[in-house]
């Protein structure tokens, strides 16, 4: 087997020009299971597929995760839904996510219900058709590439997952949106890649302290990251949903400069925090073999 994975979009709620919504997938030999589906999935997918990513080609995208319904995670559901079908998707989406997602599901498809009437006759019938499973904890998926574990995450009071895939070649974990937690540290312990998301702590303390309390509630900071990674001992830990605490919305200024400082920053917070082991950024689009 060869196993992989690839981000998709590494972004935030924020509308940054250089960072995709939420999304990854994990590909194994010719199929790629999706985690989120924020803005732009099924194009940040196509550009993979140019890259050479064979199973992110748009109408193979038949399986997806959801790690919770926050917008920046599932605004591109619709997308995911038609796009592919209009591409020839000739089975229904198979998607797994948390209670309210069925409902999401039945409200899209009576908002594009003109949309599906148009197309029905020139299209297939089934490719646009979603099969939804809200999920609990435990195994929630396999296949004959691939075994799916959903573990509960916390994120205020919203329902939230972390998911751990396991083929022949390792463990992929990946963690959602979440609080520090020990649970992320067991699921991914001695794994090959933990794909965690972060926030840059020193950028927390110019906030008001409403949000600093609410970060802190929902989101993990470096320096606790860190512990996190000390725990599980991953080959690779992987940051994504970069929480940078600056400001995206003045164009007179060089983001990718700004952002290139705060990441430099993240890595030696968690360095600096007592981690030791292998750590990067994860930049939209980057592949990590397993």
């Amino acid at each position: 087997m060869s196993t992989k994975l690839v981000l998709l979009g590494t972004g935030t709620p924020n509308a940054c020009p250089n960072a995709s919504g939420p999304a990854c997938a994990v590909v194994v030999d010719d199929r790629a299971y999706l985690v989120d589906f924020g803005p732009g999935v099924v194009r940040q997918a196509s550009k993979a597929y140019y890259k050479g990513i064979d199973p992110l080609r748009p109408d193979l995208l038949t399986t997806a995760f959801c790690t919770h319904l926050h917008t920046d995670h599932t605004v591109g559901y619709a997308d995911l839904i038609f796009t592919p079908w209009v591409l020839e998707r000739s089975s229904p989406l198979k998607v797994f996510g948390p209670k309210g997602l069925q409902r999401m599901t039945d409200h899209l498809l009576q908002a594009y219900a003109v949309d599906i009437d148009f197309r029905f006759e020139r299209a297939n019938e089934v490719g646009y058709q979603v099969q939804v499973q809200e999920i609990q904890e435990g195994i929630i998926y396999r296949d004959e590439r691939v075994q799916v574990e959903a573990f509960a995450v916390s994120h205020g009071t919203l329902e939230s997952y972390g998911y751990r895939f396991v083929t022949q070649d390792g463990v992929i974990v990946v963690s959602g949106d979440t609080a520090p937690l020990p649970v992320v540290a067991e699921k991914a312990k001695g794994c090959d890649i933990l794909l965690h998301e972060v926030e840059y702590a020193a950028g927390i303390r110019c906030r008001e302290e409403k949000w600093q309390k609410y970060h802190r509630e929902v989101h993990t900071l470096s320096t606790d990251l860190a512990a996190i990674a000390a725990q599980a001992q991953p080959k690779l830990l992987v940051t994504t949903h970069r929480i940078y605490h600056m400001n995206i919305q003045d164009n007179t200024r060089d983001l990718q400069a700004q952002m290139d400082v705060r990441c430099a920053a993240i890595l030696e917070e968690i360095r600096q925090a007592g981690y030791d082991g292998k750590v990067v950024n994860g930049q939209d689009l980057d592949v990590f073999p397993v």
